[in-house]
């Protein structure tokens, strides 16, 4: 028998995510009759104590007795328990600074982490992840930041609204103006993205459509990394040689600022990559984009208009490209930029079964089949005290030497 807790979320802001809802969470325990699911009891969680208890798991305040924790953001450190196996995201794996503590403590403290962030299959592809709803309210924000600054409609916001249905009906209540909107990346996030487009009836074109063509509609274009970057030496490039090598690329991306009036940012960006935009390419004549969902969220670094993460609670911030500066977002010349960096968190209901649909599907077996895929394996940063070798390069990070 192995006993999984779903932990109470601790970090502030708060987050009202969980890994199972009750019906999933039922499910699970249906699937697996070796496994036993305790909840530890929460004020804040999308689904409430009793939720639970009427799907009948026990919720308590004390959870030191089971075996596996499984949570969605850091366990701040005093709330560890030693010896026990934690699922979360950590934001350790690119060796961010303000959670160095953290995975000491957790190195201190035995504890086996795995984090949600390389829960992958063999080829690499992440299985787990809340990056589709990070695109649904993304772009949701990016129309309803243009509703306000432009004065054309009024959406709610997404956190105000029990779920994605109700989102939906939102939109069916706007309508869109004659914007051409380019859209980057090919995962869950740029889907999330493109599922708000197609449910607002936007056409997609193609490319070439989008570069040349005027059109008395709105429309979209969906673009990959080698639509905005091509090889320096002017050959022909291609993906994998792209991730390897970005530095035989060069940025492309400046013909679709020419035409492009809103750029939804939902690709991921690796280190090395050409820039999107630079601050000088903002101040050009025919640099046309006015609006910005940027959900990558990338901080001084691909796109120069974004300078800082904004909040649920003020989602949207102007930038001047003139004086390279933060303004009022509703300014004529400033350039709308949304780029909250916990969209997810607006709609924590669907995120969270659809998280626990995932979870349930590629992890949970892997406690009970003596982890046959490696799911675990390749998800576990740390054993006994120690970095697992695939998770060694964070040893200087760890020790301070990295900072």
């Amino acid at each position: 028998m192995i006993k999984f807790a779903l932990i109470k979320e601790r970090k502030t802001p708060p987050d009202r995510r969980v890994v199972f809802s009750p019906e999933k969470l039922k499910e699970a325990a249906r699937q697996f009759p070796k496994a036993e699911f305790k909840v530890e009891s929460s004020e804040i969680r999308v689904f409430s104590d009793e939720a639970y208890r009427q799907a009948g798991f026990e919720v308590s305040d004390d959870i030191s007795d089971c075996d596996v924790m499984l949570g969605v953001k850091e366990v701040p450190l005093p709330a560890l328990i030693p010896d026990k196996k934690y699922f979360f995201f950590s934001h350790t794996i690119k060796k961010q600074p303000y959670n160095r503590d953290l995975l000491r403590e957790i190195l201190q403290h035995k504890i086996e982490l795995y984090d949600h962030e390389v829960i992958i299959s063999a080829s690499g592809d992440r299985l787990i992840g809340f990056g589709r709803y990070a695109g649904l309210v993304g772009a949701y924000n990016g129309f309803r930041g243009i509703g306000i600054k432009e004065g054309l409609f009024e959406l709610p916001k997404a956190e105000s609204l029990t779920d994605l249905k109700a989102l939906y009906a939102e939109l069916d209540k706007i309508k869109i103006p004659h914007l051409k909107i380019v859209l980057t990346g090919s995962g869950k996030v740029a889907h999330g993205a493109k599922e708000i487009l197609d449910h607002l009836k936007i056409q997609k074109v193609s490319v070439e459509e989008f570069l040349n063509k005027n059109f008395e509609k709105p429309v979209y274009c969906l673009i990959d990394v080698l639509d905005y970057n091509k090889r320096k030496d002017g050959n022909q490039g291609n993906k994998d040689e792209f991730f390897k090598t970005p530095e035989k690329y060069e940025s492309d991306f400046l013909r679709f600022t020419k035409t492009a009036d809103m750029f939804i940012a939902g690709h991921f960006y690796g280190d090395g990559a050409p820039v999107f935009f630079t601050a000088e390419d903002a101040k050009k004549p025919d640099f046309r984009i006015r609006y910005l969902a940027d959900i990558s969220c990338d901080i001084n670094g691909p796109i120069a208009s974004t300078i800082r993460p904004s909040t649920i609670a003020e989602p949207f911030y102007g930038y001047n490209p003139e004086l390279e500066v933060e303004v009022d977002f509703k300014e004529k010349d400033a350039i709308l930029v949304m780029a909250v960096d916990n969209l997810p968190c607006e709609l924590p209901k669907d995120a969270s079964e659809g998280f626990g649909k995932m979870f349930l599907k590629h992890v949970i077996p892997a406690f009970f089949n003596e982890d046959e895929n490696g799911i675990l394996e390749r998800a576990r940063m740390t054993k006994n005290g120690k970095l697992t070798p695939k998770f060694s390069y964070l040893e200087a990070y760890v020790n301070g030497d990295n900072l």
